[in-house]
Formats: C-alpha cells, structure tokens, sequence
C-alpha cells in the first residue's frame, strides 16, 4: 500500500450514512471536534488579533532597546558618581515632584533611573529621570510603566496587545482569546492524534510534528493546520494561562485562588521598630503595579542615605539590578528590590533601615511559595524578559506559528462550502449534530460538569460557550425547516 492511500485525510473522504460511520467518531473526538470547529470560527478572529499584536508585543523589549537608545545606555567610563550625586542631579530638573524610588545603572553602560510621582499621569504610571552614572548629569525623562519599567513604546504596544487601547472595555477581547486559546488548542490536539493514528500505520507518533506534503487541497491545509499547531502548542497554552492572571473577570478569580492556596507574591516588610505596621509591595504580578501618592518626607535625609542603603543590599544579596524604593514617610525602611528585566531569574529584596544602614527584613527568592516563583517565571516570559532574545524569538515563533493556523483554520471551512446549487457563497458545514446524543452519559455527565466549573471560574468561556449552544440550535432548526419544506 502506498503512502499516499495511507495518508489520507478524512477530509477527503466521501460522507458516510450514519450507521456506517465508525464507532470512533463518537466519543472525545466528536465531541472535540464539534467544539473546535465552533470555538475556532467565532474566537478565532479574537485570536488572530491577539496573535498580530502579541507579535509585535514579543520583541517589543528589543525594539524599546534601539528606539530609546539615548535615554538607556551612556559611554562607560572608570568610576561612577555616588548614587546620592546621581539623584540629586535627577531631582534638581524635577523639584515639583516627589521622589518615589531609583534603579542604579546595572551594568556599565546603562543609566541610572530616578523616578517621581507625577499626579498627571495615569495608574501605574511614573515620571523618570535618566542619569548618566559617571556625570551625575541627566540625558533625558520618559514616563515608565509598570513593574518592568517600560517606556511610552513598549507601554503603547503592551496596551495595543491587551485592550487595542479602549481601556477596560477592551480588556474582554484579550480575555476572551485567552480563555479559549488552551480550549481550542487541546481539542485540536485529540483531533490531529486521532486523525493521525487513524490513518498513519507506520511512525504515526513522528507524522504528529510533521505536515504530509503528497496531499493536495483541503488535505494539505489540514496536515499543516495540525502539525504546525502542533509545535505551537506547549507555548499556546503557557501564554493562555499567563495571559489570563491579568484578565478582567477569570484574573480576579485566579487572585482569589492565589490568596487562599498562599500562592500570591510574598513581600518585604518596611516596618520599623516603634512604628505602624506598613508592607512594601514594588509590582506585583501584573503589568502595572501600585503607586499611589506619597506622605511628604524629608528628601534630603532620604538622599543622602541611598549610597549606604544600596551597599547593604548589595552586602545582603541584592546583587541584580535592582530598583529602591524611597520611604514615603518617616519611620519606614527602604525597600531593595530585584527588577522584572531580561535575564533576571530571582527577585531577591530587602528592606534597610536608611538611618543606621541595617537590614531590618530579608526575603530570598528561594523562600518563596513554589507557585508565586512559578507564576512570576511564567508572566516574565509571557512579556519576553525571561531569558532575552531567545525568550522573545520563541514568543513571535509561536505567534507567526497560531497565525498560519488560524488562517488555515479558515481556509478549510471555506472548503468546505457547499459548491452546487448555487451555494458557493455558503458558509462551510458544521460537523455532523448529534453528538452529545451518541456519548456515553460516562462521558457526558464529567465534561457537562466540567464545563460548568470552567464557565463559572472563567466567565467569558461560559457566556460563549451559551452563544454557541443558541447558534447550534437555531441552526439546527433552520435545517429541519428547509428538510420540511
């Protein structure tokens, strides 16, 4: 037999009557491939989206790094200025706003980040000062964005990815993507593996990653639908996953979660002896984080203690780039915290007392819950830091990857149009009905249950999957209509 009659694809097989079609089609592959095909036709525009624009989101870090040039890196030289001079420089160009934190030069020629709260910008949003580490001298101010730091480029492309920068509103695009993207992902996956072990008699495990070239028409579409999707999926379902802790409605239910399993993102305490009961949290886990407007302090004193409150961090383990926190009031610590930034894999901190130069609280990101390092890992290489160029190659792979599926996804629907009768503008068919009445109830009942939790714990799956039940229905009863008549 050759290869090409082992090969082929079921969607070239001629229809078969209902009781000759195999057994196998019953089960979890007519189940997943009713729910593929109708998650894919209505989400996969979301997901196409979210796969153009996460694209560009993937190597936006590399592009912020040669478009703002200028403002990041300065010529290196023998000795740099102490950090106090640095931020004295820094203040002195903004004396109306308030000092809120510093991020020494991490490397020999990167500047030095002095940031204020300015009242005129938006949450999550700072006003930053970039000093060159051996003048003392700044080149320049940018607003920054969020526990990375990210400037207006990188920030307007992140808000492109997340909500096509409508706001709030259009945060439930990206949540919907993302709530059907691992849906969709693994139901294709039960599809490719039964079709492939259906018809590949030899190697069937090695044809899974590898599209069939000798077919033709809809039967290539499908072999490379199916294998590239196949590559792409362990990525597809880490950023669905990801993706979803910053949604609207599923994110605040995984927050919950997080906080009853002590899962969220441990802290340093910036409570001094004597003093009210204060915890510095620099981030979170999100693109933004909290900073809000600070008590008046005496930036002075709080300057002049910045050269002795970073050596001890450093003394103490904060040896990455690492970004202090300026107490907003008297009677509290600096916080020394680790940046969210490429190549960095620990968010060690500390908390020093700036008068005397000890640590009163250290926290190693050794310590922390096994699911907060997790988490923290897994949204680093979601935003393309965790491990640098490499990180944001495999993130664009992946999106150029889900768009050749999507769009071959579509191709194959259009094929699947009726072509005589005057119906070549139709709409291609929808898998046979009645799948859920041929089911063993043994598997009815688990997925019915299933869908249930999945629909409460991310809404939008739920409220979808309810349209697409509608959708079904009157479907099917437009069908029996024109059969009637």
């Amino acid at each position: 037999m050759s290869t090409t009659e082992i090969t082929t694809s079921d969607a070239e097989l001629p229809e078969l009557p209902d009781k000759s079609r195999p057994r196998s089609r019953n089960g979890w592959y007519a189940l997943a491939l009713r729910l593929h095909f109708y998650a894919g036709v209505f989400v996969g525009p979301f997901l196409l989206v979210t796969a153009v624009t996460g694209g560009f989101y993937a190597i936006s870090p590399t592009l912020e790094s040669i478009m703002s040039r200028d403002l990041l890196t300065v010529t290196a030289a023998e000795t740099p200025k102490p950090l106090s001079d640095q931020v004295t420089g820094a203040v002195a160009t903004q004396p109306n706003l308030t000092l809120v934190a510093v991020a020494p030069a991490a490397n020999a020629e990167d500047t030095t980040r002095v940031l204020f709260d300015d009242p005129s910008l938006g949450e999550s949003e700072r006003r930053a000062v970039f000093v060159d580490p051996y003048t003392a001298r700044p080149v320049g101010d940018s607003v920054v964005y969020g526990s990375s730091g990210a400037l207006p480029l990188r920030t307007w492309i992140d808000r492109l990815h997340r909500d096509l920068c409508l706001g709030e509103s259009g945060r439930i695009y990206s949540e919907l993507a993302a709530s059907w993207l691992w849906i969709v992902a693994l139901a294709g996956l039960v599809i490719w593996i039964r079709r492939v072990h259906g018809r590949r008699v030899r190697n069937s495990a090695g044809w899974l990653l590898v599209p069939d070239r000798s077919q033709n028409g809809r039967g290539r579409t499908l072999n490379w639908h199916g294998a590239v999707g196949m590559w792409a999926l362990p990525l597809l379902l880490l950023l669905s996953a990801t993706g979803l802790t910053w949604s609207t409605y599923a994110g605040a239910n995984i927050t919950e979660l997080r906080q009853q399993l002590s899962w969220t993102t441990p802290a340093v305490s910036t409570v001094l002896p004597g003093t009210a009961a204060r915890v510095h949290d620099s981030g979170g886990d999100h693109h933004g984080g909290d900073y809000g407007a600070p008590a008046p302090a005496d930036p002075a004193d709080q300057i002049s203690q910045l050269d002795r409150v970073y050596e001890t961090a450093r003394a103490h383990g904060v040896t990455q780039a690492a970004e202090i926190a300026v107490p907003a009031a008297p009677g509290a610590a600096f916080a020394v915290k680790e940046r969210r930034i490429s190549g960095v894999y620990t968010v060690d901190a500390v908390a020093v007392d700036g008068a005397t130069g000890v640590v009163t609280d250290h926290l190693a990101y050794a310590d922390w819950p096994l699911m907060a390092k997790l988490t923290n890992w897994g949204i680093q290489f979601h935003m393309g830091l965790l491990f640098g160029p490499l990180n944001q190659l495999l993130l664009l792979a992946a999106m150029l990857g889900l768009i050749t599926v999507i769009i071959r996804g579509y191709l194959m629907w259009w094929r699947r149009r009726p072509t005589r009768g005057g119906g070549g503008l139709a709409p291609g068919r929808a898998p046979r009905r009645g799948t859920l009445r041929k089911t063993s109830p043994w598997l009815v009942v688990p997925l019915l249950a299933a869908a249930l939790v999945i629909g409460w714990f991310v809404p939008l799956v739920g409220l979808s999957l309810l349209a697409f039940l509608i959708v079904d229905v009157l479907i099917g009863l437009a069908g029996r209509v024109r059969a009637a008549s």
